[in-house]
Protein backbone atom coordinates (compact mmCIF):
# COMPACT_ATOMS: atom_id res chain seq x y z
CA UNK A 1 0.00 0.00 0.00
CA UNK A 2 1.17 3.37 -0.84
CA UNK A 3 2.24 5.73 1.51
CA UNK A 4 -0.53 8.19 1.10
CA UNK A 5 -3.38 5.49 1.25
CA UNK A 6 -1.68 4.42 4.55
CA UNK A 7 -1.98 8.11 6.23
CA UNK A 8 -5.82 8.05 4.64
CA UNK A 9 -6.50 5.16 6.12
CA UNK A 10 -5.24 6.31 9.59
CA UNK A 11 -6.94 9.82 9.59
CA UNK A 12 -10.43 8.31 8.30
CA UNK A 13 -9.75 5.38 11.29
CA UNK A 14 -8.80 8.40 14.09
CA UNK A 15 -11.27 10.84 12.91
CA UNK A 16 -14.28 9.12 11.82
CA UNK A 17 -17.16 11.45 13.00
CA UNK A 18 -15.58 14.36 11.69
CA UNK A 19 -16.61 14.41 7.96
CA UNK A 20 -15.48 17.66 6.20
CA UNK A 21 -11.92 17.21 8.24
CA UNK A 22 -11.70 13.54 6.19
CA UNK A 23 -12.82 16.01 3.10
CA UNK A 24 -10.64 18.48 3.17
CA UNK A 25 -7.52 15.89 3.88
CA UNK A 26 -8.52 13.62 1.27
CA UNK A 27 -8.69 16.12 -1.15
CA UNK A 28 -5.09 17.18 -0.21
CA UNK A 29 -3.52 14.01 -0.47
CA UNK A 30 -4.59 12.62 -3.55
CA UNK A 31 -3.68 15.57 -5.53
CA UNK A 32 -0.36 15.45 -3.50
CA UNK A 33 0.14 11.87 -4.89
CA UNK A 34 2.78 12.98 -7.82
CA UNK A 35 4.91 14.74 -4.82
CA UNK A 36 4.55 12.09 -2.23
CA UNK A 37 5.29 9.24 -5.22
CA UNK A 38 8.36 11.02 -5.96
CA UNK A 39 10.17 11.20 -2.02
CA UNK A 40 7.77 8.64 -0.86
CA UNK A 41 10.70 6.86 1.37
CA UNK A 42 11.90 10.00 3.06
CA UNK A 43 8.76 11.16 3.43
CA UNK A 44 7.35 7.74 5.24
CA UNK A 45 10.89 8.37 7.11
CA UNK A 46 9.33 11.58 8.38
CA UNK A 47 6.51 10.75 8.88
CA UNK A 48 5.71 14.08 7.59
CA UNK A 49 1.70 13.41 6.57
CA UNK A 50 0.90 11.65 9.96
CA UNK A 51 2.40 14.94 11.45
CA UNK A 52 0.89 17.70 8.95
CA UNK A 53 -2.32 15.61 9.35
CA UNK A 54 -2.29 15.78 12.95
CA UNK A 55 -3.00 19.26 14.56
CA UNK A 56 0.03 20.51 17.04
CA UNK A 57 -2.81 21.23 19.51
CA UNK A 58 -6.50 21.76 19.99
CA UNK A 59 -8.71 23.59 22.56
CA UNK A 60 -12.30 22.91 23.39
CA UNK A 61 -13.82 25.44 26.53
CA UNK A 62 -17.20 25.84 28.03
CA UNK A 63 -18.37 30.04 27.18
CA UNK A 64 -20.90 31.22 29.68
CA UNK A 65 -22.49 34.41 29.24
CA UNK A 66 -25.71 36.37 30.43
CA UNK A 67 -28.48 37.16 27.59
CA UNK A 68 -30.57 40.25 28.18
CA UNK A 69 -33.08 38.18 30.20
CA UNK A 70 -30.67 37.72 33.14
CA UNK A 71 -30.47 33.91 31.59
CA UNK A 72 -27.61 32.19 31.41
CA UNK A 73 -26.23 30.49 28.11
CA UNK A 74 -23.39 28.40 27.82
CA UNK A 75 -21.72 27.70 24.15
CA UNK A 76 -18.60 25.82 23.21
CA UNK A 77 -15.61 27.41 22.08
CA UNK A 78 -12.87 26.02 20.00
CA UNK A 79 -9.38 26.73 18.87
CA UNK A 80 -6.76 24.41 16.79
CA UNK A 81 -3.42 25.52 16.37
CA UNK A 82 -2.74 23.09 13.10
CA UNK A 83 1.47 23.98 12.10
CA UNK A 84 3.10 26.81 12.85
CA UNK A 85 6.64 25.55 10.83
CA UNK A 86 6.32 28.51 8.99
CA UNK A 87 5.12 31.05 11.53
CA UNK A 88 2.61 31.72 13.99
CA UNK A 89 -1.06 30.07 13.84
CA UNK A 90 -3.27 32.31 11.59
CA UNK A 91 -7.03 31.49 11.08
CA UNK A 92 -10.16 33.04 11.57
CA UNK A 93 -12.86 32.91 14.28
CA UNK A 94 -16.17 31.45 12.96
CA UNK A 95 -19.35 31.76 15.13
CA UNK A 96 -21.71 29.83 14.17
CA UNK A 97 -24.51 27.06 14.77
CA UNK A 98 -22.55 24.23 12.54
CA UNK A 99 -19.62 24.83 14.16
CA UNK A 100 -17.84 21.87 16.13
CA UNK A 101 -14.26 20.23 16.23
CA UNK A 102 -14.77 18.77 12.50
CA UNK A 103 -15.43 22.31 10.85
CA UNK A 104 -12.70 23.43 12.41
CA UNK A 105 -9.91 21.18 11.59
CA UNK A 106 -11.09 21.29 8.40
CA UNK A 107 -10.81 24.76 8.54
CA UNK A 108 -7.65 24.98 10.10
CA UNK A 109 -6.12 21.79 7.93
CA UNK A 110 -6.80 24.20 4.64
CA UNK A 111 -5.40 27.07 6.47
CA UNK A 112 -1.79 25.76 6.52
CA UNK A 113 -1.96 25.31 2.60
CA UNK A 114 -3.67 28.54 2.02
CA UNK A 115 -1.20 30.59 4.27
CA UNK A 116 1.63 28.95 2.48
CA UNK A 117 0.39 29.81 -0.68
CA UNK A 118 0.58 33.79 0.13
CA UNK A 119 4.10 33.71 0.57
CA UNK A 120 3.80 35.04 4.22
CA UNK A 121 5.89 33.87 7.12
CA UNK A 122 2.19 32.32 8.92
CA UNK A 123 1.29 29.36 9.85
CA UNK A 124 -2.48 27.18 9.85
CA UNK A 125 -5.27 27.41 12.94
CA UNK A 126 -8.75 27.98 13.52
CA UNK A 127 -11.39 28.64 15.99
CA UNK A 128 -14.70 30.23 16.81
CA UNK A 129 -17.77 28.64 18.96
CA UNK A 130 -21.17 27.68 18.44
CA UNK A 131 -22.78 30.99 19.16
CA UNK A 132 -25.18 32.82 16.54
CA UNK A 133 -24.71 36.19 16.86
CA UNK A 134 -27.84 37.13 14.25
CA UNK A 135 -30.75 38.39 16.16
CA UNK A 136 -28.92 39.19 19.54
CA UNK A 137 -28.61 42.61 21.34
CA UNK A 138 -24.86 44.30 21.26
CA UNK A 139 -24.73 43.78 25.02
CA UNK A 140 -25.65 39.49 24.41
CA UNK A 141 -22.76 39.76 21.44
CA UNK A 142 -19.98 42.14 23.80
CA UNK A 143 -20.74 39.07 26.87
CA UNK A 144 -20.15 36.08 24.97
CA UNK A 145 -17.07 37.54 23.25
CA UNK A 146 -16.02 38.85 26.87
CA UNK A 147 -16.25 35.26 28.25
CA UNK A 148 -15.07 33.70 24.87
CA UNK A 149 -11.89 35.37 24.98
CA UNK A 150 -11.34 34.84 28.83
CA UNK A 151 -10.44 31.40 27.66
CA UNK A 152 -8.72 31.77 24.32
CA UNK A 153 -6.29 34.59 25.38
CA UNK A 154 -4.46 32.14 27.16
CA UNK A 155 -3.64 30.07 24.13
CA UNK A 156 -2.87 32.89 21.46
CA UNK A 157 -0.54 36.19 21.33
CA UNK A 158 0.96 38.24 18.54
CA UNK A 159 4.25 35.48 18.13
CA UNK A 160 2.31 32.72 18.54
CA UNK A 161 -1.63 32.26 17.13
CA UNK A 162 -3.28 35.59 15.81
CA UNK A 163 -7.14 35.22 15.26
CA UNK A 164 -8.95 36.92 12.44
CA UNK A 165 -12.85 37.21 12.00
CA UNK A 166 -14.99 34.84 9.82
CA UNK A 167 -18.55 34.08 9.55
CA UNK A 168 -20.34 35.44 11.99
CA UNK A 169 -17.05 37.46 13.52
CA UNK A 170 -16.69 41.07 12.43
CA UNK A 171 -15.44 44.59 13.67
CA UNK A 172 -17.77 44.37 16.41
CA UNK A 173 -17.04 41.41 17.49
CA UNK A 174 -12.77 41.70 16.98
CA UNK A 175 -13.68 44.85 18.69
CA UNK A 176 -15.14 43.38 22.39
CA UNK A 177 -12.61 40.30 21.68
CA UNK A 178 -9.94 42.80 21.46
CA UNK A 179 -10.77 44.80 24.40
CA UNK A 180 -11.02 41.92 26.75
CA UNK A 181 -7.74 40.45 25.27
CA UNK A 182 -5.98 43.73 26.25
CA UNK A 183 -7.58 44.15 30.01
CA UNK A 184 -6.62 40.60 31.16
CA UNK A 185 -3.52 40.67 29.19
CA UNK A 186 -2.27 44.52 30.41
CA UNK A 187 -1.15 44.39 26.64
CA UNK A 188 -1.56 46.05 23.41
CA UNK A 189 -0.55 43.97 20.69
CA UNK A 190 -1.05 42.83 17.46
CA UNK A 191 -3.31 39.74 18.87
CA UNK A 192 -6.20 40.34 16.25
CA UNK A 193 -7.00 41.11 13.05
CA UNK A 194 -9.61 42.71 11.47
CA UNK A 195 -9.56 45.49 13.98
CA UNK A 196 -10.65 48.62 13.56
CA UNK A 197 -9.16 51.56 11.74
CA UNK A 198 -8.61 53.58 15.25
CA UNK A 199 -6.70 50.61 16.75
CA UNK A 200 -4.30 49.18 14.65
CA UNK A 201 -6.38 47.45 11.95
CA UNK A 202 -6.00 47.54 8.17
CA UNK A 203 -7.21 49.53 5.42
CA UNK A 204 -8.36 47.21 2.86
CA UNK A 205 -8.59 44.33 5.18
CA UNK A 206 -12.96 44.46 4.59
CA UNK A 207 -12.66 43.97 1.17
CA UNK A 208 -9.65 42.06 1.12
CA UNK A 209 -11.35 38.47 0.58
CA UNK A 210 -13.64 39.28 -2.10
CA UNK A 211 -11.04 41.94 -3.48
CA UNK A 212 -8.36 39.21 -4.00
CA UNK A 213 -11.08 36.51 -5.12
CA UNK A 214 -11.77 38.81 -8.47
CA UNK A 215 -7.35 40.05 -8.77
CA UNK A 216 -7.23 36.23 -9.00
CA UNK A 217 -9.98 35.50 -11.63
CA UNK A 218 -8.75 38.41 -13.27
CA UNK A 219 -5.59 37.01 -13.39
CA UNK A 220 -6.91 33.54 -15.17
CA UNK A 221 -9.12 35.37 -17.81
CA UNK A 222 -6.11 36.90 -18.61
CA UNK A 223 -3.94 34.11 -19.36
CA UNK A 224 -6.57 32.53 -20.98
CA UNK A 225 -6.81 34.86 -23.73
CA UNK A 226 -10.32 36.39 -21.86
CA UNK A 227 -11.36 39.97 -19.73
CA UNK A 228 -13.88 40.15 -16.86
CA UNK A 229 -15.25 43.07 -18.95
CA UNK A 230 -18.68 42.27 -20.14
CA UNK A 231 -18.46 38.87 -18.61
CA UNK A 232 -21.96 37.66 -16.65
CA UNK A 233 -21.15 36.84 -12.96
CA UNK A 234 -23.39 34.55 -10.24
CA UNK A 235 -21.94 34.84 -6.73
CA UNK A 236 -23.37 32.94 -3.63
CA UNK A 237 -23.32 34.46 -0.40
CA UNK A 238 -24.77 37.91 0.92
CA UNK A 239 -21.81 38.53 3.61
CA UNK A 240 -18.54 40.48 3.91
CA UNK A 241 -16.79 38.54 0.69
CA UNK A 242 -19.92 38.06 -1.63
CA UNK A 243 -20.65 41.84 -1.16
CA UNK A 244 -17.10 42.74 -1.92
CA UNK A 245 -16.40 40.27 -4.46
CA UNK A 246 -19.10 41.63 -6.52
CA UNK A 247 -18.22 45.34 -6.10
CA UNK A 248 -14.74 44.39 -7.16
CA UNK A 249 -16.47 42.44 -10.29
CA UNK A 250 -18.67 45.62 -11.03
CA UNK A 251 -15.66 47.66 -11.05
CA UNK A 252 -13.94 45.53 -13.82
CA UNK A 253 -17.04 45.75 -15.98
CA UNK A 254 -18.44 42.63 -15.16
CA UNK A 255 -22.59 42.05 -14.13
CA UNK A 256 -23.13 40.11 -11.06
CA UNK A 257 -26.38 39.26 -11.46
CA UNK A 258 -27.40 37.02 -8.12
CA UNK A 259 -26.23 36.69 -4.14
CA UNK A 260 -28.05 34.68 -1.66
CA UNK A 261 -28.33 34.16 2.58
CA UNK A 262 -29.42 31.05 4.36
CA UNK A 263 -33.28 31.43 3.43
CA UNK A 264 -33.01 32.35 -0.56
CA UNK A 265 -31.30 34.05 -3.22
CA UNK A 266 -31.53 37.23 -5.64
CA UNK A 267 -31.87 37.34 -9.00
CA UNK A 268 -31.26 40.86 -10.43
CA UNK A 269 -31.12 40.98 -14.53
CA UNK A 270 -29.87 44.47 -13.76
CA UNK A 271 -27.22 44.16 -12.19
CA UNK A 272 -26.86 43.74 -8.01
CA UNK A 273 -26.75 47.03 -6.22
CA UNK A 274 -24.39 47.27 -3.91
CA UNK A 275 -25.00 49.78 -1.86
CA UNK A 276 -28.45 48.33 -1.47
CA UNK A 277 -26.99 45.20 -0.53
CA UNK A 278 -24.53 46.64 1.94
CA UNK A 279 -27.50 48.44 3.74
CA UNK A 280 -29.95 45.57 3.54
CA UNK A 281 -27.09 42.96 4.64
CA UNK A 282 -24.58 45.21 7.03
CA UNK A 283 -26.55 47.91 8.37
CA UNK A 284 -30.10 46.35 8.92
CA UNK A 285 -28.83 42.97 9.33
CA UNK A 286 -32.33 42.08 7.57
CA UNK A 287 -32.55 39.16 5.19
CA UNK A 288 -32.48 39.03 1.17
CA UNK A 289 -36.54 40.14 0.95
CA UNK A 290 -36.06 43.91 1.75
CA UNK A 291 -33.28 43.85 -1.43
CA UNK A 292 -36.33 42.36 -3.72
CA UNK A 293 -38.81 44.74 -1.93
CA UNK A 294 -36.77 47.78 -2.84
CA UNK A 295 -35.69 46.79 -6.57
CA UNK A 296 -38.78 46.27 -8.80
CA UNK A 297 -37.06 44.49 -11.41
CA UNK A 298 -35.07 41.77 -8.58
CA UNK A 299 -36.57 38.58 -8.80
CA UNK A 300 -36.22 36.33 -4.98
CA UNK A 301 -36.48 32.55 -4.72
CA UNK A 302 -36.25 30.30 -1.73
CA UNK A 303 -33.87 28.15 -1.32
CA UNK A 304 -30.88 27.46 -3.07
CA UNK A 305 -30.68 28.30 -6.74
CA UNK A 306 -28.04 30.21 -8.21
CA UNK A 307 -26.10 28.27 -10.00
CA UNK A 308 -29.00 27.29 -12.37
CA UNK A 309 -28.55 30.94 -13.67
CA UNK A 310 -26.47 31.32 -17.03
CA UNK A 311 -23.23 32.78 -16.47
CA UNK A 312 -20.00 32.75 -17.64
CA UNK A 313 -18.36 32.73 -14.08
CA UNK A 314 -19.32 31.34 -10.96
CA UNK A 315 -17.99 32.65 -7.51
CA UNK A 316 -19.32 30.81 -4.36
CA UNK A 317 -18.83 32.73 -1.50
CA UNK A 318 -21.16 31.31 1.13
CA UNK A 319 -19.94 28.20 2.69
CA UNK A 320 -18.64 25.08 2.67
CA UNK A 321 -19.84 22.35 0.18
CA UNK A 322 -22.61 24.77 -0.90
CA UNK A 323 -22.18 23.96 -4.73
CA UNK A 324 -23.47 19.81 -5.47
CA UNK A 325 -22.96 18.07 -8.23
CA UNK A 326 -26.12 18.88 -10.14
CA UNK A 327 -24.81 22.43 -9.48
CA UNK A 328 -21.92 21.67 -11.58
CA UNK A 329 -23.63 20.32 -14.39
CA UNK A 330 -26.39 23.23 -14.75
CA UNK A 331 -22.55 25.74 -15.03
CA UNK A 332 -21.31 23.47 -17.68
CA UNK A 333 -24.70 22.93 -19.96
CA UNK A 334 -25.40 27.29 -19.31
CA UNK A 335 -21.59 27.26 -20.86
CA UNK A 336 -19.90 28.38 -17.41
CA UNK A 337 -15.73 29.18 -18.37
CA UNK A 338 -14.44 29.31 -15.07
CA UNK A 339 -15.61 28.87 -11.04
CA UNK A 340 -13.57 30.31 -8.64
CA UNK A 341 -13.97 30.00 -5.01
CA UNK A 342 -14.33 32.62 -2.36
CA UNK A 343 -15.16 30.45 0.59
CA UNK A 344 -13.99 27.76 2.40
CA UNK A 345 -14.40 24.20 0.59
CA UNK A 346 -17.70 25.78 -1.06
CA UNK A 347 -17.49 22.88 -3.96
CA UNK A 348 -18.45 19.34 -3.52
CA UNK A 349 -15.10 16.66 -4.11
CA UNK A 350 -17.73 15.25 -7.29
CA UNK A 351 -19.37 18.75 -8.32
CA UNK A 352 -15.52 19.75 -8.83
CA UNK A 353 -13.61 17.08 -10.24
CA UNK A 354 -17.30 17.24 -13.02
CA UNK A 355 -16.05 21.07 -14.04
CA UNK A 356 -12.83 20.16 -13.86
CA UNK A 357 -13.52 17.43 -16.76
CA UNK A 358 -15.63 19.50 -18.63
CA UNK A 359 -13.21 22.53 -19.57
CA UNK A 360 -14.21 25.08 -16.63
CA UNK A 361 -11.34 26.34 -15.15
CA UNK A 362 -11.89 25.73 -11.03
CA UNK A 363 -9.62 27.25 -8.76
CA UNK A 364 -10.02 26.39 -4.80
CA UNK A 365 -10.27 28.33 -1.90
CA UNK A 366 -6.88 27.76 -0.57
CA UNK A 367 -5.92 29.88 -3.57
CA UNK A 368 -9.02 31.94 -4.29
CA UNK A 369 -9.59 33.40 -1.06
CA UNK A 370 -6.40 33.59 0.46
CA UNK A 371 -6.47 37.45 -0.21
CA UNK A 372 -8.05 38.28 3.48
CA UNK A 373 -5.50 35.98 4.94
CA UNK A 374 -3.08 37.87 3.33
CA UNK A 375 -4.33 41.15 4.49
CA UNK A 376 -4.81 39.76 7.70
CA UNK A 377 -0.72 39.18 7.61
CA UNK A 378 0.20 42.68 6.29
CA UNK A 379 -1.78 43.95 9.18
CA UNK A 380 0.56 42.27 11.24
CA UNK A 381 3.40 43.85 9.53
CA UNK A 382 1.74 47.11 10.13
CA UNK A 383 1.14 46.54 13.77
CA UNK A 384 4.82 45.36 14.28
CA UNK A 385 5.91 48.54 12.36
CA UNK A 386 3.62 50.60 14.71
CA UNK A 387 2.73 52.05 11.26
CA UNK A 388 -0.11 52.23 9.22
CA UNK A 389 -0.24 52.00 5.26
CA UNK A 390 -2.78 53.73 2.37
CA UNK A 391 -5.58 51.68 1.28
CA UNK A 392 -3.18 52.12 -2.39
CA UNK A 393 -0.47 50.45 -0.21
CA UNK A 394 -2.61 47.71 1.31
CA UNK A 395 -4.15 47.36 -2.40
CA UNK A 396 -1.43 47.23 -4.13
CA UNK A 397 0.26 44.64 -2.15
CA UNK A 398 -2.74 42.36 -2.09
CA UNK A 399 -3.19 42.75 -6.05
CA UNK A 400 0.27 41.51 -6.58
CA UNK A 401 0.25 38.73 -3.59
CA UNK A 402 -3.04 37.32 -5.44
CA UNK A 403 -1.16 36.98 -9.22
CA UNK A 404 1.74 35.64 -7.56
CA UNK A 405 -0.24 32.77 -5.98
CA UNK A 406 -1.95 32.28 -9.71
CA UNK A 407 1.25 31.72 -11.04
CA UNK A 408 2.77 29.68 -8.67
CA UNK A 409 -0.16 27.33 -8.54
CA UNK A 410 0.27 27.19 -12.42
CA UNK A 411 3.35 26.37 -12.40
CA UNK A 412 3.14 23.63 -9.35
CA UNK A 413 0.58 22.12 -11.72
CA UNK A 414 2.47 22.14 -15.06
CA UNK A 415 6.11 20.41 -13.13
CA UNK A 416 4.01 17.87 -12.40
CA UNK A 417 2.38 17.36 -15.59
CA UNK A 418 -1.26 18.34 -14.42
CA UNK A 419 -1.26 21.64 -16.35
CA UNK A 420 -4.65 23.42 -15.84
CA UNK A 421 -5.40 21.67 -12.65
CA UNK A 422 -5.26 24.39 -10.32
CA UNK A 423 -6.68 22.43 -7.33
CA UNK A 424 -3.49 20.08 -7.80
CA UNK A 425 -1.44 23.15 -8.21
CA UNK A 426 -2.69 25.21 -5.08
CA UNK A 427 -1.95 22.40 -2.94
CA UNK A 428 1.16 21.18 -4.42
CA UNK A 429 2.58 24.67 -3.92
CA UNK A 430 1.33 25.36 -0.44
CA UNK A 431 2.51 21.55 1.11
CA UNK A 432 6.07 21.80 -0.47
CA UNK A 433 7.26 24.98 1.48
CA UNK A 434 5.67 23.70 4.65
CA UNK A 435 7.32 20.22 3.78
CA UNK A 436 10.34 21.74 3.61
CA UNK A 437 10.46 23.88 6.64
CA UNK A 438 8.78 20.83 9.17
CA UNK A 439 12.18 18.56 7.76
CA UNK A 440 14.30 21.36 8.73
CA UNK A 441 13.01 22.01 11.95
CA UNK A 442 13.13 18.48 13.04
CA UNK A 443 10.83 15.60 14.56
CA UNK A 444 8.88 18.51 16.88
Amino acid sequence: MSYIDEALERVKAKNASEPEFLQAVEEVLESLRPVIEANEEKYRKEALLERLTEPDRQFKFRVPWVDDNGQVQVNTGYRVQFNNAIGPYKGGLRLHPSVNTGIIKFLGFEQIFKNSLTGLPIGGGKGGADFDPKGKSDREVMAFCQSFMTELCKYIGADVDVPAGDIGTGAREIGYMFGQYKKIKSCYEGVLTGKGLSYGGSLARTEATGYGLLYITEELMKCHGESMEGKTVVISGAGNVAIYATQKAQQMGAKVVTCSDSTGWIYDPNGIDVALLKEVKEVKRARLTEYAAARPDAEYHEGRGVWSVKCDIALPCATQNELHLDDAKLLVANGCKAVCEGANMPTTIDATKYLQENGVWFIGGKAANAGGVATSALEMSQNSERLSWTFEEVDSKLKQIMVNIYHNIDDAAKRYGQEGNYVMGANIAGFEKVAEAMIAQGVV
